[in-house]
C-alpha cells in the first residue's frame, strides 16, 4: 500500500512516498481503509523532535498520523460493534509501537474508534478525535455543569474550539480569549462571548464578566507561561483543566485560590493501553453530540492530498491555519 514515511527526524525532516507492506487484522482489531486524517500539533512535534527528545515517537522508517475516518475492511476475532462497510472514526496510530495513518489502511484497536457522527463528511470527522476526546476529559474533569462560567483559553484553536461548543452544550456560560476579527466571529458563533486578550488585561475582563469574582472552570489550551494568566482569571476553588504544562511554575496563587489543575494528556491510553476503551466511549458520546447539531469541528480552508502530507505539516506549523488541517487520500 501506499505511504508517506519519515526516515529521520528534524526541523527539515521530509515525508517520503513509499510502498509499504500492507497489515492484517488482528484480534481485537479493525481494519480499516482510511480516506482522511488530520495532522495535529503532537504530530509535527514527533516529527521535529524525534524519539531523542520524544520518546513517544515512533521508530524510523516512521508513518505518523494519530486521526482517520474510514471503512472497516474486516474485523478481527473479539471484536464486537463493528462489521465489514461500517463508516468509523478514531485515534489510534503514530506513536512508538502503533502504525500511523498517513497510508492507506491501518490495523487499529477496535476500544480506540468509534462509529463516524452521520452528520459529518469524512474530513470533518477525521478532524475531531484527538480534540474532541482532550476537550471532553477536560471539561469533565473539571465537572462542567450549568450556569457555571467557563473560560477557554484559546477559543478557535484545536482544542479549544471543541472544548467552547462542548461547554455550551453542558449548559455553562462559556467565554473564550483569541485575537482577530475571524477568529472573535467564530468564538460568537459557537454562543460564547470572545475576549480580546491583546485589547483587554486578565483583571479587565474577569471584572467586566464575572465582576471580579472570576471564572468557574477555565480550559487552558494555550498552556506555558499563560497558565498564569489562568490562575489569575480564576474564581475561589476554581477548576483548570490545561494541556500544556511543561514547565516549571510558582504554584503560589493557586495555592491561595484553592484551585485543582487536571493535566489532560490524552495519548495514555495509546502509550501504555491504559482505559483505552474510554477513549471509544467518549467517540461515541461525541459522535451522539455531533448529530444532535451542538457540535461540528471547523475545518482550515486548505485542502492537501496524502501526497501533500509535508505541505499540511507546514501550514499548521505555520500558524496560519484556522480550523484543524486535514488530509485527504
Amino acid at each position: 500500500m501506499k505511504a508517506m514515511i519519515l526516515n529521520s527526524y528534524g526541523n527539515d525532516a521530509k515525508f517520503e512516498p513509499a510502498d509499504v507492506a500492507e497489515p492484517t487484522v488482528s484480534a481485537g482489531h479493525v481494519l480499516v481503509r482510511i480516506a482522511a486524517s488530520s495532522v495535529n500539533t503532537v504530530d509535527t512535534m514527533i516529527r521535529q523532535m524525534g524519539q531523542e527528545q520524544l520518546p513517544l515517537s515512533p521508530d524510523l522508517p516512521a508513518i505518523l498520523g494519530m486521526d482517520f475516518s474510514g471503512v472497516v475492511e474486516a474485523v478481527g476475532n473479539g471484536v464486537t460493534g463493528f462489521t465489514p462497510g461500517d463508516e468509523v472514526y478514531g485515534c489510534a496510530g503514530g506513536l512508538i509501537g502503533l502504525q500511523g495513518t498517513l497510508t492507506e489502511l491501518i490495523n487499529a484497536d477496535a476500544r480506540l474508534i468509534a462509529h463516524k457522527p452521520k452528520t459529518l463528511s469524512m474530513r470533518e470527522a477525521a478532524a475531531l478525535p484527538l480534540v474532541g476526546i482532550t476537550a471532553y476529559e477536560g471539561l469533565t474533569r473539571a465537572n462542567v455543569g450549568p450556569n457555571q462560567k467557563v473560560l477557554v483559553q484559546g477559543g478557535s484553536g484545536g482544542v479549544g474550539h471543541v472544548a467552547a461548543q462542548l461547554a455550551k452544550h453542558f449548559g455553562a456560560d462559556v467565554y473564550a480569549t483569541d485575537t482577530s476579527d475571524k477568529r472573535m466571529d467564530i468564538i460568537k458563533s459557537y454562543g460564547a462571548t470572545p475576549i480580546d486578550f491583546k485589547a483587554e488585561t486578565v483583571a479587565q475582563y474577569v471584572e467586566k464578566h464575572t465582576s471580579g469574582k472570576g471564572f468557574d472552570i477555565i480550559f487552558d489550551t494555550v498552556g506555558g507561561a499563560n497558565m498564569t494568566n489562568s490562575f489569575e482569571a480564576a474564581a475561589l476553588n476554581a477548576q483548570i483543566a490545561t494541556t500544556v504544562a511543561l514547565l516549571e511554575l510558582d504554584l503560589s496563587p493557586a495555592h491561595f485560590k484553592g484551585l485543582s489543575i487536571h493535566v489532560i494528556f490524552m495519548l495514555i491510553p495509546m502509550l501504555h493501553d491504559h482505559n483505552r476503551g474510554k477513549h471509544g466511549e467518549i467517540l461515541s458520546k461525541l459522535a451522539d453530540i455531533v448529530d444532535a447539531d451542538a457540535l461540528k469541528p471547523l475545518l482550515d480552508d486548505n485542502h492537501f492530498q496524502l501526497s501533500q502530507v509535508g505541505d499540511a505539516y507546514e501550514h499548521l506549523m505555520s500558524g496560519q491555519a484556522i480550523g484543524k488541517v486535514v488530509v485527504s487520500n
